[in-house]
């Protein structure tokens, strides 16, 4: 990956939107008391830019000129995305180090860590093509 493409941006992408069904109301209140803990503690270091709950309906266009249009998105639930953070960090060992302390990973959630780019690489990839031509 060129690492010169990164924002000093990585997003969390929290993967599982029924840990929280099998609690007990007293489980889940103190779940979320130490979620919202991990959450103010990366707002306090001034780590966290953005943030949203997703929600679980929603539609997947696919085909050529979006010609597919289903509801969904279909994923398991323990696979759907049920949010996200974005997070401004110096480096991805530093980003997967705040997913790591993240509590829900004790409720079976699964958080997927990726860098922001500045650039889409098949855009990149498609100048470098354009440019290899004109220059033969």
């Amino acid at each position: 990956m060129n690492r010169t493409n990164q924002t000093g941006e990585y997003m969390l992408l929290f993967r599982g939107t029924d840990w929280h069904k099998k609690l007990s109301p007293e489980d889940l209140e103190h779940a979320m008391d130490k979620v919202m803990a991990w959450f103010e503690s990366l707002k306090e270091q001034g780590k966290i830019k953005a943030g949203q709950p997703l929600g679980a309906e929603g539609r997947t266009v696919s085909g050529r000129n979006g010609r597919t249009v289903a509801d969904g998105p279909f994923a398991e639930s323990k696979e759907a995305v049920g949010g996200y953070l974005l997070l401004q960090v110096d480096n991805l060992d530093e980003a997967t180090t705040m997913a790591k302390s993240n509590p829900m990973l004790e409720y079976g959630i699964a958080i997927e860590v990726r860098p922001v780019l500045e650039k889409c690489p098949a855009f990149q990839h498609a100048k470098g093509q354009l440019l290899s031509k004109a220059a033969a």
